[in-house]
């Protein structure tokens, strides 16, 4: 999994039919202290995350298609968790 910030989303008036009813986010790979690091992931949202929210993204198509049960469903990156904090030993940051 990895920690992201959610930075916008994405608006496609054609897609596949097994996505259209689900929300397309663009996620920044952050570390621990909230810097961007790597490329924008593009996930589905099955969380209902928002922009600014840091969310837990899975990036595995077979673990995807289990958490959207569905197996139909052609995607790879997918928002699994909103994350309310974060707290690595002594220090301890809100999201």
């Amino acid at each position: 999994m990895t920690l992201c910030k959610i930075i916008g989303s994405l608006v496609a008036t054609q897609k596949n039919e097994h996505l259209r009813s689900q929300k397309i986010l663009i996620a920044q790979p952050i570390d621990l202290d909230g810097s961007p690091i790597g490329r924008d992931i593009l996930a589905l949202d099955s969380v209902d995350a928002g922009i600014g929210d840091t969310v837990l993204v899975m990036q595995e198509g077979q673990g995807a298609a289990q958490v959207l049960k569905n197996k139909k469903i052609p995607v790879h990156s997918v928002i699994v968790a909103v994350v309310d904090g974060i707290d690595v030993g002594r220090n301890s940051k809100k999201s």
